[in-house]
């Protein structure tokens, strides 16, 4: 064989693996493994915390839990891929899924998602049995309730998805304490009234794909201006969340509040904005940024 095509064929097979790789990673939705995983170790690190425990006495348990929810969310993801197969070619941000270029025959990807929750939930089990209960619910509600059910017929779709998005703190503490309590109870409702508006955002930026592909989102359904009311309101509803976590100390409370105001702030000149997904596009990186800050906070200010 030539050195070109030697040249040519190492190349090729660079191209394969890469290509294999994003597939994998766009099957399972890594940007929403990745941020469960952030919420996932903070409700872990703030139970090792608040109880007490002896951290490098608790590894094992930490690889298990981290390790089992991201499984979990992946598998749960790919199997949402799925289901999502005849409507995913419809909409620009997802038409190029692997189950929609046929890359990823859908068996395959519905293989590799129960395979992954299965694993997973032995992970969580093996922690305790709390947590490997929190996340088969976690399972239901992303995969029956959300993907199989309200996604296609409810406006609600969107905070029904929430459930199942608010769920990987919880995991996270009660692998350390199954007996949770009012820390964890705060961070599932801080996730989930943070999720609303983050989707409603991305809805907005998307709305002809939705109503292209039949999705009952709340801006197909109802409009810019109502969707505008119901993110207003969702972040408000977030303002008496960081209330619940004193034991945090005071520097939590003023960082939340902070991102609070400024996200209503933000929220509030939706109703004077020219360009409707322009201002989206700023709400939706707004909630990202606030995810980051509020959870990875938490952590930090644990050592202050």
């Amino acid at each position: 064989m030539s050195n070109s095509r030697v040249v040519s064929a190492v190349k090729e097979a660079d191209f394969s693996e890469t290509t294999a790789w994003k597939d994998f990673l766009a099957l399972i939705k890594i940007g929403i493994v990745n941020s469960n995983f952030i919420t996932a170790f903070t409700g872990l690190w703030l139970a090792l915390y608040f109880t007490d425990t002896y951290f490098l006495g608790s590894i094992d348990v930490m690889l298990l839990t981290l390790i089992g929810s991201s499984l979990v969310v992946a598998g749960s993801c790919s199997i949402n891929n799925y289901i999502d197969r005849d409507i995913d070619p419809l909409m620009e941000r997802t038409k190029n899924r692997p189950t929609v270029t046929g890359r990823v025959a859908p068996s395959r990807a519905l293989g590799l998602g129960i395979g992954f929750v299965i694993f997973g939930e032995i992970m969580l089990f093996m922690t305790t049995i709390t947590a490997g209960l929190i996340g088969l619910f976690g399972v239901f509600s992303y995969v029956v309730l959300y993907s199989m059910w309200t996604k296609r017929k409810y406006a609600s779709n969107t905070i029904v998805g929430s459930i199942s998005g608010a769920v990987p703190p919880l995991i996270g503490w009660a692998a350390i304490d199954p007996g949770l309590g009012a820390v964890p109870i705060a961070l599932f409702l801080i996730m989930f009234v943070w999720q609303p508006p983050h989707f409603y955002a991305i809805a907005m930026r998307r709305v002809e794909e939705y109503r292209a592909a039949g999705v009952p989102m709340l801006p197909v359904v109802k409009g810019f201006a109502r969707t505008k009311l119901s993110m207003l309101l969702w972040v408000i509803a977030l303002f008496p969340l960081p209330f619940l976590l004193p034991s945090l100390g005071t520097a939590f409370i003023v960082l939340a509040t902070v991102l609070n105001i400024g996200w209503l702030v933000l929220a509030i000149k939706g109703y004077k904005a020219k360009n409707d997904h322009k201002w989206a596009t700023m709400m939706f990186v707004y909630s990202l940024n606030y995810l980051t800050i509020m959870f990875t906070g938490m952590v930090i200010l644990t050592f202050i």
